[in-house]
């Protein structure tokens, strides 16, 4: 009796053993290699890899069925497409993901709903988290402003207002999207919206100070009616408020007036982009093939009469954010770590056979680049950093790790529970045989042994995402213009050079996007 119970409990263990490399295949070991792709600087090979998982032929495909994880890599995929000047693409990922993508209420969310989704057998799709949500509709805003398309640029802006408005309003405590905010104010600037422009630049300085925002917000002072405690700081003292015209129904026979909708769009000239070169600081650099296309020279927009300048917007964005991957930390720290949201009597983990706890944590990755700075024929122009995403992760995360871990050890007490039970009923089988608590001893491990290897943390993240955003603007005269921009840091410098022409009135944005 004894030799066949140990025997089968031994067939048991061995069983929990071959299982335990099919179920620790996490999100961060699957996306692993077009990490490393993007470190090399090697962009195409990046989205080959998330085109691979995707089951897709090209990265301008989206997936035939949605399965959990899809909507996150089609996440990934568009911010590397972007940063290969792949703007058209990227915008139709990131319009495609965002409504499969769920949202994760960091501030209204329990200890167990979040401690039940961050592990694998109850996650479904993914959920955003605040920073990812709003640095979602922020990196599309991008791709509709290089390509002058202000209508695109002006939808994308109100679904990152929608979001926005309802973050403030249920986690008060924490301010998000000055980058979005910035682009948003850019928008409607661009379009007349005077008021509308100085609310968005008004959210911007509520998180940060920009220096290139002083010059517009006296501008659009001049025409608008808004005054935000913020914008206060950059308007000379005793500047008045602008009375707001009546508010009249126009004749049929009337025109629109000017600011109501985008004014019409004018092509640029035909000729050809100069494309981007680098310096040559001592390490691999990625050529133009795989940097993706050139700069493009972007469609120049007429403004209203009366309206902004002739002027170039130049975003630089540097890095990557933390992600995450799967971290072990002993019972003892973790209970420490996780306080009152433990669940459970935390003795009985004095039992079991694993004395340390397995959770999702952040890792920071190997940043090249960190800053950079921009030249507009020649002449330096300041750059601000308009968002730290990587430190706005950090805290999202910290804020509920406690949780998380508590989850964790909650998850670890009812294993223990259930590997106790088993123990004492082998136990209580072999009584007679004379194999003491042999038999319990195996009975526990199998239990527990199986639940621990089928249970992994979700290592899911945006890990394509930038780290830090820069954004710098200049009013130029009309007509052709060369724009530097060099991304510095670790790794040494990457330059970036584009020809650019602005017609009377317009503008230009120019993008470089250096994901490492």
């Amino acid at each position: 009796m004894l030799r066949t119970a140990t025997r089968r409990l031994t067939l048991a263990g061995a069983l929990v053993l071959g299982m335990a490399p099919l179920a620790c295949a996490t999100y961060s070991d699957k996306t692993e290699e077009a990490r490393a792709a993007l470190l090399r600087g090697d962009y195409p090979g990046s989205v080959k890899q998330f085109d691979k998982i995707l089951k897709v032929r090209d990265h301008d495909e989206l997936p035939a069925e949605w399965k959990k994880n899809f909507a996150l890599v089609v996440l990934e995929r568009a911010m590397v497409l972007q940063a290969m000047r792949e703007y058209e693409s990227s915008a139709k990922s990131f319009t495609a993901a965002e409504k499969e993508l769920e949202f994760l209420d960091i501030a209204r969310d329990g200890a167990g709903k979040l401690g039940k989704y961050v592990y694998s057998d109850s996650a479904t799709k993914y959920k955003t988290s605040p920073t990812e949500k709003l640095a979602l509709n922020a990196m599309n805003l991008v791709n509709y402003l290089v390509r002058g398309d202000l209508s695109g640029a002006k939808v994308e802006a109100k679904r990152f207002t929608v979001m926005r408005t309802y973050l403030r309003d249920y986690d008060p405590e924490h301010e998000h999207g000055a980058f979005g905010s910035y682009l948003a104010g850019f928008v409607n600037e661009r379009l007349g919206n005077a008021d509308e422009a100085l609310r968005y630049y008004d959210e911007a300085l509520q998180e940060r100070d920009f220096g290139s925002l002083t010059e517009p917000i006296a501008r659009l002072a001049a025409r608008g009616s808004y005054r935000g405690e913020r914008l206060l700081d950059y308007l000379p003292e005793g500047t008045p408020p602008v009375p707001a015209p009546p508010v009249t129904k126009p004749e049929p026979s009337e025109a629109a007036p000017p600011g109501d909708g985008p004014p019409a769009s004018q092509p640029a000239p035909s000729s050809g982009t100069a494309p981007p070169s680098e310096a040559a600081p001592p390490m691999q650099r990625p050529s133009v093939d795989a940097l993706g296309s050139p700069l493009p020279r972007p469609t120049a927009w007429v403004a209203p009469k009366g309206g902004p300048p002739t002027e170039i917007l130049v975003i630089a964005k540097t890095g990557r954010v933390p992600f995450k991957i799967p971290e072990r930390i002993p019972i003892g720290a973790a209970i420490g770590l996780a306080g009152a949201y433990v669940t459970g009597d935390t003795t009985l983990l004095e039992y079991g056979m694993f004395k340390v706890v397995v959770y999702p944590e952040l890792v920071k990755p190997h940043n090249l680049f960190v800053d950079a700075e921009m030249r507009i024929d020649g002449k330096l122009v300041p750059m601000d950093q308009a968002s730290d995403l990587g430190a706005e992760i950090v805290a999202e995360y910290e804020d509920i790790k406690p949780k998380i871990i508590g989850a964790a050890l909650s998850r670890m007490i009812v294993r223990a529970a259930a590997a106790e039970g088993a123990r004492a009923g082998g136990n209580a089988a072999a009584k007679d045989s004379g194999a003491g608590g042999l038999v319990g001893f195996l009975a526990a491990a199998a239990i527990e042994g199986t639940m621990v290897a089928l249970d992994k943390p979700d290592t899911r993240s945006w890990s394509t995402l930038p780290e830090r955003v820069h954004i710098g603007r200049a009013v130029v005269p009309a007509g052709a213009h060369t724009v530097e921009v060099t991304v510095f840091g670790p790794g040494g410098k990457e330059r970036h050079t584009a020809q650019v022409e602005v017609q009377e009135g317009g503008f230009a944005v120019v993008d470089v996007t250096t994901l490492r």
